[in-house]
């Protein structure tokens, strides 16, 4: 039985992968460890509290004795680290929150890892830290480039991406300068349920269903591969489980589609739910298809953002070859489930978005 502490365990991907690790191995303990901040939820870790071996901890990494204590508290030998500031606009305005979190951060849990791992008696007999990171640290691409592969060298453009650049490189000197056990993956732009209402894809759900602009930096040409989170989930399984310790696997979605592209698809595809299903225009009222104006309508063009990167794309050739990973969601039915999960949980989102979670929050979290 492993315990595994999830860093970061409340947000998007960290909760969808509580959720598909418990279903998948429900004798593992696991410890997730939140600070709760904007993008943290407790919502999206519903019904878990009546697991027996499941456990919350709301700490901070960048505080290094508390995550010291953890470890040795909870006898952690596996660690599964998501905690990250990792919205690029934010890192534009307020790169300094991207540097504690994503530099220290990472650092003071490789701190704590050695420490109990490695330099004290009654060690685990056997342990793993396993680093989630993106596609955004290899830079950009022009259109004809070939895709990101584990050996592209790095050169990130935004503060966010220089910063979990920067983690990258602290956990691979950890294996190689005293032998954690390590293994690293470089996701691309993942979306599905839990997802915080800022990003692209949820963002122009929430704003059709509400009847706001949809906007679109620059032009919309900027390209992106993207990938569901539940196949994520099961990529970071695939390298904990057959992964060669201390390499680097890059996991996509074989989905590359320019934002332009997204936006109308998302908007054709809330057009066809609202007329299949009348009564979401009583749910709905705001939404243009309410009253069978097309939700595209509402897409508007704004300045580009600084630095935008034009495209990125996985190349996942070395972990289908090693791990047989391979995507099981196509975009098409990745994002009908993300809609109809949009439509589904209306009080999530209308929660995160209207500020009634953030006044539960600073009353249970202060």
């Amino acid at each position: 039985m492993r315990k595994l502490l999830v860093t970061g365990g409340a947000g998007f991907i960290g909760a969808n992968f509580v959720h598909y690790w418990k279903e998948k191995y429900p004798d593992d303990e696991i410890i997730v460890l939140d600070l709760l901040t904007y993008a943290g939820n407790m919502a999206n870790l519903q019904g878990l509290e009546r697991e027996s071996d499941y456990r919350f901890v709301h700490a901070d990494i960048v505080d290094q004795d508390a995550m010291t204590s953890l470890f040795v508290e909870h006898r952690i030998d596996t660690v599964v680290h998501f905690a990250a500031e990792s919205h690029v606009d934010r890192s534009i305005h307020e790169p300094d929150a991207f540097i504690q979190t994503n530099v220290i951060g990472t650092h003071n849990l490789l701190r704590a890892a050695k420490q109990v791992w490695l330099d004290i008696d009654n060690a685990p007999s056997s342990h793993r830290f396993h680093h989630v990171s993106t596609d955004e640290v290899y830079g950009t691409l022009g259109r004809d480039d070939p895709a990101f592969c584990e050996t592209t060298p790095y050169a990130p453009n935004s503060p966010y991406a220089a910063s979990k650049a920067a983690s990258d490189h602290l956990v691979r000197a950890y294996h190689h300068t005293y032998g954690l056990e390590v293994t690293t993956s470089n996701c691309s732009n993942n979306y599905g349920p839990y997802q915080f209402p800022e990003k692209l894809i949820p963002l122009m759900i929430v704003n059709a269903l509400t009847g706001q602009s949809l906007p679109v930096y620059g032009d919309g040409s900027n390209i992106r591969d993207w990938l569901y989170v539940e196949d994520h989930c099961r990529g970071i399984d695939l390298v904990m489980s057959k992964g060669t310790i201390g390499e680097t696997y890059n996991i996509g979605g074989n989905n590359e589609r320019a934002n332009i592209d997204i936006v109308k698809d998302i908007c054709a595809r809330i057009d066809a739910v609202f007329e299949k299903h009348p009564e979401h225009a009583e749910a709905y009222p705001d939404a243009p298809a309410a009253n069978g104006t097309p939700t595209e309508s509402l897409i508007t063009f704004v300045k580009d953002r600084l630095g935008h990167d034009w495209r990125y794309a996985i190349d996942a050739e070395r972990s289908e070859s090693e791990l047989g990973y391979a995507p099981i969601e196509s975009f098409d039915t990745g994002l009908d489930r993300t809609i109809s999960w949009m439509l589904e949980n209306e009080s999530w989102w209308r929660s995160v978005t209207d500020g009634s979670y953030r006044d539960w929050l600073e009353t249970n979290y202060d």
